[in-house]
């Protein structure tokens, strides 16, 4: 890596390395009594250990994954990853339902997922509101289960030259419970200390036997979770009935998950297995638009609170055959996933039909779909002068993708359309789809016992934007058993999503005019219509990206290990979600030919390069005693700066009329909206049949920026502490209890400058990495066999 790269990364650097010569720990504890485990994300070759990684891995296991009160995947990786960054924004349309997670402060499309190390497919939802991750529309984690997870593997690396599109922050593989022996089932319950925020779950996971060559397992969830509400009284207006009153629903919405998931495997013969898993699950979401104050409605004389009533439904299919014959080891699979979403309107009205609007509207449903077919193979070759075979890997695959967008009520969208959310209009609907195909190969290799190397080589070529090639570079080499150094260079990119390409609708945003929250008419215009070329788009491209590492392992005693990765992605061209412009006369005029009647508009464009340099460092020191117990120290920390390298000329006909296409919002939302540093530090104890976990997380501080530099908001770090204990009753029963955010930690409020917190109704930030809802309790029980 250039020298230039490292001086951001040095005292965050020296400051962990500091604090990893006390007790610094990694997450590599899947199985009792290891440190260590096999991998198969970002390798083909056969029992890789996370000690012998060119690339770094975590692996976070079961037990930590259920060792919270949430049961939301995305929220627990927000806890036990340093590097992931998951917000709960409310008050942001369909991002309350569907959630964006960031890892090393990219964009939430930026990290490619897997199940079982097949592609997930993403989201229907496009964030498009002032949330981190606006403009993207990512992979849904919290789709996935928590009782169908046997342990999941992160690798923090680019990896586009492995897996193709989207993995340039990293690949977070989700490796499924297997087998028919045994099976479980838990109740739970929880409450926030405002008495709010209820919680019932039920998961199980159990298998089957497929006579006695097979196995089939099935997982379920259930979980009602009612809403919380941390929103001011409203004192804005003292003529109203309800001055004083809280009438804004501002906290996380109330939701209802059904998922199940199943994976099997059959032996076909002695030398091929037949597998499949597959999902169904939905999600149910009520989540609370802005209060609409008196006088507005005859139909609500009092005000009303829109209620935004979402339907999120995940279905996808992977099956294939595996094997190996003269050598070669084989995997063909066909997959196919889809996520729906469907929006309804509640306890809200279109002003423009009076007395006589509906109090309920249909706004319609967007559909994203992804099918692939893969052909993967892999053979070592013994090299005389090498300690190790060479691993050579081929692969081919094809995908296609469709992403439909359906109209809404004709209510729900005619005029000023239903208060809350505007539908999709007839000329908003449509489909879309493009194909792509790619062939791979990945060349592995110990040449020593200090020394081994890898190297990756992708091409693609897309049929909406054309060719793109991926190579990457890894190697490593161990000093002794204690330390080695490891780093690698790659490049990557990713395609714009359909989405991207074709989201098109005219929504009412509100804007700070004059310090009022303005209601204004906001078209969002797919990238190649007239009204996109009208304010000077042009078509989209892929992202290009850099990614340089360099790290080195430790491993001082058998009990202890640590690694210190340093990192620097360049990425270019990258997409984002316009400013939303307020148009003059002149341009509304333009577009009114078209029959859009909007005061403001925006598209998603590559106009800006970015570069995030970091630290990861994380370790684990296990001590056992036969009259203590065993305890594990785990802590992690990551250090992660985004900076500007260029933004594109605006275009000659927004600068003409006085607009600016990427504004001083967009970019710093990029560079300063994610915390700068986490730091985590974990210790688990058992003994016998007892066990409990301390958890104490520092979240960085981080920027909440606006136009006007005067009204940016710096929020400060936030300590949070999480206990839990539990207990195995008999052969069978565990019991175990917690409390999340023991202290009752809030972040700050939202300042009152620009009546960015809306007169007080909405006192915290949407952005908070640990959200705004204080003390969790909760108890489960469960039940093994």
């Amino acid at each position: 890596m250039p020298s230039k790269s490292l001086p951001m990364p040095i005292r965050p650097l020296l400051l962990a390395s500091l604090i990893s010569s006390v007790v610094i720990p990694t997450f590599a504890q899947v199985a009792d009594g290891e440190l260590q485990s096999i991998i198969v994300t970002g390798t083909y070759a056969k029992n890789r250990r996370t000690v012998d990684t060119e690339s770094p891995v975590d692996i976070i296991g079961a037990r930590e994954l259920q060792a919270s009160g949430s049961t939301e995947l995305a929220t627990v990786l927000g806890r036990v990853l340093p590097s992931l960054n998951f917000p709960r924004p409310s008050g942001a349309d369909a991002s309350d339902a569907v959630r964006p997670a960031q890892l090393r402060g990219l964009s939430p499309d930026q990290v490619l997922v897997l199940v079982n190390g097949k592609r997930r497919h993403s989201s229907a939802v496009v964030n498009v509101n002032g949330t981190q991750g606006r403009g993207s529309a990512p992979v849904d984690l919290n789709a996935i289960p928590l009782s169908a997870i046997d342990h999941i593997e992160v690798l923090r690396d680019g990896a586009a030259a492995q897996y193709g599109s989207d993995a340039i922050a990293g690949v977070i593989n989700i490796i499924l419970r297997k087998g028919a022996a045994g099976g479980e089932a838990e109740v739970g319950f929880g409450e926030y200390q405002e008495r709010d925020g209820k919680q019932v779950s039920l998961r199980g996971s159990t298998g089957f036997n497929l006579g006695s060559d097979g196995w089939l397992r099935i997982a379920i969830d259930a979980a009602d979770r009612d809403p919380t509400n941390r929103a001011g009284a409203d004192y804005r207006n003292p003529a109203d009935p309800r001055y004083g009153k809280v009438n804004q629903r501002f906290g996380d919405p109330e939701t209802k998950p059904r998922v199940l998931f199943v994976n099997s495997q059959y032996r076909v013969s002695d030398e091929i297995d037949w597998y499949a898993f597959a999902n169904y699950g939905q999600r149910d979401t009520s989540a609370a638009a802005t209060w609409r104050t008196f006088g507005r409605s005859p139909i609500y004389p009092e005000g009303f609170l829109p209620l935004e009533n979402s339907k999120s439904t995940d279905a996808s299919l992977v099956t294939g055959l595996r094997g190996e014959a003269s050598g070669w080891r084989w995997d063909v699979s066909l997959n196919y996933g889809q996520n729906e979403f469907k929006l309804d309107l509640d306890n809200t009205v279109n002003l423009d039909l009076g007395a006589n609007s509906p109090t309920h509207f249909y706004a319609g449903k967007l559909k994203n779909a992804q099918s692939l077919l893969n052909v993967d193979v892999a053979r070592d070759y013994p090299v005389e002068a090498f300690t190790g075979p060479l691993t050579v890997a081929l692969g081919a695959e094809y995908r296609r993708e469709e992403y439909e967008i359906g109209a809404g009520d004709v209510a729900s969208y005619s005029g000023t359309g239903a208060q809350g959310f505007s539908g999709f209009r007839s000329v908003n609907a449509g489909s879309n789809s493009r194909h792509n195909e790619s062939i791979y190969a990945n060349f592995e290799a110990e040449v020593s016992k200090q020394f081994s190397a890898s190297a990756a080589l992708r091409h693609e070529r897309y049929s909406d934007f054309g060719n793109t090639t991926s190579a990457k570079a890894s190697t490593r080499y161990a000093f002794n058993d204690a330390v080695s150094l490891r780093a690698t260079a790659s490049s990557g990119f990713r395609a714009p999503s359909l989405a991207q390409q074709f989201y098109t609708i005219t929504t009412t945003n509100f804007s700070v005019v004059n310090g009022v929250n303005t209601p204004i008419e906001t078209g969002t215009f797919a990238v190649g219509s007239a009204a996109a070329a009208a304010l000077g788009a042009t078509p989209l491209k892929a992202e290009k990206a850099r990614n340089y590492s360099l790290g080195i392992q430790l491993q001082p005693t058998r009990n202890w290990t640590a690694s210190i990765d340093a990192y620097r992605i360049n990425i270019d061209d990258r997409i984002a979600l316009s400013a939303n412009m307020t148009l003059n006369q002149a341009l509304k005029d333009t577009l009114a030919k078209q029959g859009l009647l909007v005061g403001a508009g925006r598209y998603f464009t590559n106009a800006i390069d970015t570069r995030t340099t970091g630290v990861d460092i994380l370790s684990t020191y296990r001590w056992e005693s036969s009259k203590a117990g065993r305890f594990d120290f785990t802590a992690a920390y990551n250090h992660n700066k985004n900076s500007l390298e260029h933004v594109n000329a605006n275009p000659a006909i927004l600068t003409a009329n006085g607009l600016t296409l990427i504004d001083r919002q967009t970019i710093n939302r990029i560079t300063v909206g994610s915390p700068k540093d986490k730091f985590s530090l974990a210790t688990d104890w058992a003994l016998g049949d007892v066990g409990a976990r301390a958890v104490v997380t520092r979240y960085g501080s981080f920027t909440v920026p606006q136009n006007n530099a005067t009204l940016d908001q710096t929020y400060d770090p936030q300590w949070v502490l999480d206990l839990s204990a539990s207990v195995k009753v008999g052969k069978n029963w565990r019991f175990s209890a917690g409390i999340d955010n023991v202290t009752d930690k809030y972040p700050d409020q939202v300042t009152s400058a620009g009546n960015l917190n809306n007169n007080g109704i909405n006192p915290y930030s949407g952005w908070a990495p640990n959200g705004f809802n204080g003390r969790y309790y909760y108890a489960k029980a469960g039940y093994s066999w």
